[in-house]
């Protein structure tokens, strides 16, 4: 039976969850296939067919990655938080938001590289303008600096409070869609999303990292007893059925299915999030994510290239936006010359290659 009062007592982890990686290495390989046929083929270009489903599915990824971004935070720091050795895991975090912050600006000139002016990257890396593809690096690495001071005082807030949190978040980011932030459009973008730009406000997406915490404190507590996560599976896996079965029936009820199929796969209610979209996508994203705890540590060695995509995010954003946008669209001036079903195999061929690309760097460090 659920304490309303109760605070987190979280026991350690029991070595490394490998679902876990695999969770956040599907979330990441959605995003490179979908990166993937937007920056060579574009959007606009793609058939209907490609667009639901596949399109239609890759939009699971964003939500999923940023509750394993809660996860993970919960895991590894959240019952650390009241230690003596505190001050020094908030520091790890601090350094890690400025590596992000580092490799956000880098990847913003390779993006821009093919078809922007100098004068309109320097705009950009100064604020002035928000890029597209590696906007999520840079949401991260400003939730990265905020996260590490609300986790103390999460971890002594009872639960009635952390769903107080989580709620009033969410309706007040809402709200603040409604205020134009004095014409400031890059403000209202940075915080709350705006239509006209692509970056992920840090308000409006704070109630999915707080709700990862949750999650992360519940998979600690359940997912080393056997009936307990079962139970947990259960829950995220059913939770997210009825998000998606929400989601169809609003479609239902307003005589348009395939219509509303194709309107969340081409991000309509994604900047700034719409109910549609934040049903089916939040959804989608709690199945993967219970699928991926139920098969555990055998699922993430079948499917160990998605395990090592999921094990060194950072590592296979930078490798792929290198490929897509420095390589192959730059330097090899590939834009428009692939086709739809090519650019899916490049998706595919740059998943097991940023795989390689981690594991073979992590041979290099150990044989130095």
């Amino acid at each position: 039976m659920l304490n309303w009062k109760e605070v987190p007592q979280l026991p350690k982890a029991q070595g490394r969850i490998e679902a876990i990686d695999l969770a956040r290495g599907v979330a990441i390989g959605l995003m490179i296939i979908s990166h993937a046929v937007s920056g060579l083929v574009g959007m606009r270009h793609v058939p209907d067919w490609g667009m639901v489903p596949i399109h239609f599915l890759t939009k699971f990824s964003s939500s999923l990655f940023i509750l394993v971004f809660g996860i993970a935070l919960a895991v590894a720091f959240l019952s650390h938080t009241q230690s003596d050795d505190w001050p020094q895991r908030r520091l790890k975090l601090w350094v890690r938001a400025i590596e992000v912050w580092f490799w956000y600006k880098v990847l913003i000139i390779i993006e821009m590289l093919p078809f922007s002016s100098p004068s309109d990257i320097v705009d950009t890396l100064l604020y002035g303008r928000f890029a597209i593809w590696v906007e999520i690096l840079g949401f991260y690495a400003i939730a990265l600096l905020w996260v590490p001071l609300i986790l103390p005082l999460w971890a002594r807030t009872p639960l009635w409070g952390r769903l107080a949190t989580i709620a009033g978040l969410t309706a007040f980011s809402a709200w603040l869609q409604g205020f134009s932030f004095g014409g400031y459009e890059l403000l209202k973008a940075f915080l709350v999303d705006h239509e006209e730009h692509y970056a992920w406000g840090q308000l409006s997406r704070a109630p999915l990292i707080l709700s990862g915490l949750l999650i992360g404190e519940a998979l600690l507590r359940c997912y080393f007893d056997a009936t307990l996560r079962r139970r947990l599976i259960l829950w995220l896996v059913g939770s997210g059925a009825l998000m998606v079965g929400a989601f169809y029936g609003i479609a239902i009820a307003g005589g348009d299915v395939h219509g509303a199929m194709m309107a969340v796969a081409r991000n309509v209610g994604k900047h700034p999030p719409g109910i549609n979209f934040m049903l089916f996508s939040v959804g989608g994203a709690l199945v993967l994510l219970g699928l991926a705890l139920a098969g555990g540590a055998a699922a993430a060695k079948v499917l160990l290239p998605i395990t090592l995509v999921g094990s060194d995010a950072l590592k296979a954003f930078i490798f792929h936006i290198v490929m897509i946008f420095l390589v192959l669209r730059f330097l090899l001036e590939g834009e428009g010359a692939y086709s739809y079903p090519q650019a899916l195999g490049v998706g595919g061929v740059l998943i097991l290659g940023a795989a390689l690309w981690i594991w073979l760097t992590r041979w290099m460090a150990a044989h130095r």
